[in-house]
């Protein structure tokens, strides 16, 4: 397993992760044994926004005595009222549920204090001016919760959670299919009425929350990664073509930001197909090609970080200066961050030859040797 530092909080993390939504599905040792399996294969963080008692107990059971070696992500604001997931910023209910949430892990602490759920300006009013967002700080200063985060589905306010200044990181939807759509408070309609005509590629916003997140060190984590395994069915892809879970975690760890992707898992079958991964040929995680003989697709002309441009006569890595180039070019000036990490490359695009053979092999028609160009101008080497 290949570890991850998780934006500016100084915790490493497993490259894939464990979404624990499914947990509750089986019988308690059942769960608490496949926890553990994934944790022997190297897994080491842990997503529990489930407000229910089984879930939050087999979890907490399953760290028993290797508590310090799990990273959770703990959500504040998920209540369980009259036996039912009830998302709220009342703090009669929010109080009782973090602090069950704590017993139930048997750990004084959360690594990371998920600020639960913002996906709508009023999600963001509800959370962000009143008591909530004043015992979210409360807990952070007492040392309960180690790293402020937040989960949302919806660009603009991870923007506004990047920007808060305080937010270290953030839960947050990532699929080839949800980045080909526009921001939406509803994830149920976001591909209602859907065709060709409305793709166009990464959807800016989305792409413009990535660069974000990376220039400002808040680290990414991944749910949703798998569509709910609609990707994995061409006739329910929106693409009309089906991912295989390696493609699908590939594409989320080679977004801007991201750290670990968090797959929710029924079997250790499950686990063993997501952890292989950290051992798949280029070929197995070839989600460009996939992509690119879509159906429904118009990434053409856009870099998605793929790598099918390699090799390179002069050993550019030339999707890494690529996303450099995408991190800085929205920029007034590009940000001091930026520059060093791509002065720290091997080789820059001022080595570029001009040989087109990388853009031969681009699934999307990119016109890397032009890119080349502008990215040597741009940082001067």
């Amino acid at each position: 397993m290949r570890y991850r530092n998780l934006g500016n909080t100084g915790l490493k993390v497993s490259e894939v992760g464990f979404g624990g939504e499914w947990l509750e599905r089986h019988e308690e040792n059942e769960s608490v044994e496949l926890l553990r399996y994934a944790h022997e294969k190297g897994i080491n963080i842990v997503d529990c926004w489930m407000p229910d008692p089984k879930s939050r107990d087999i979890i907490g059971k399953a760290m028993a005595g290797c508590r310090d070696t799990w990273y959770v992500q703990g959500h504040i604001g998920s209540t369980y009222q009259n036996g039912q997931y009830t998302r709220t910023r009342d703090l009669t209910y929010v109080r009782p549920a973090f602090e069950d949430l704590l017993k139930r892990l048997q750990s004084d602490y959360v690594d990371l204090g998920m600020i639960h759920y913002i996906d709508s300006e009023d999600d963001w009013n509800a959370a962000m001016n009143g008591p909530f967002i004043d015992y979210v700080h409360e807990l952070h200063e007492k040392g309960i919760i180690k790293h402020i985060g937040l989960s949302t589905h919806n660009p603009k306010m991870g923007k506004r959670a990047v920007e808060t200044g305080f937010v270290e990181m953030i839960l947050f939807s990532i699929n080839p299919a949800f980045d080909m759509r526009p921001a939406t408070d509803d994830l149920d309609s976001m591909f209602e009425g859907y065709d060709k005509a409305d793709y166009a590629g990464i959807d800016p916003e989305r792409a413009e929350f990535y660069r974000l997140c990376e220039e400002r060190g808040v680290g990414l984590t991944v749910m949703k990664g798998f569509f709910g395994g609609r990707l994995f069915n061409k006739e329910q892809s929106p693409f009309g073509v089906a991912f295989s879970p390696t493609q699908l975690i590939h594409y989320a760890l080679t977004r801007p930001g991201v750290s670990s992707i968090l797959c929710g898992y029924d079997t250790k079958e499950q686990v063993d197909a997501a952890v292989h991964y950290e051992v798949a040929s280029d070929d197995e995680k070839d989600y460009a090609s996939v992509l690119a003989s879509a159906p429904l697709h118009s990434y053409t002309g856009q870099c998605t970080y793929c790598g099918h441009c390699k090799p390179c006569p002069v050993d550019i890595d030339i999707a890494m200066v690529n996303k450099f180039y995408d991190l800085a070019a929205s920029q007034p000036q590009v940000p001091e961050s930026v520059r060093e990490h791509y002065k720290a490359l091997a080789h820059t695009a001022a080595e570029c030859v001009g040989c087109r053979g990388c853009e031969s092999r681009c699934p999307f028609g990119v016109e890397v040797s032009e890119r080349m160009k502008k990215t040597a101008e741009l940082f001067g080497c």
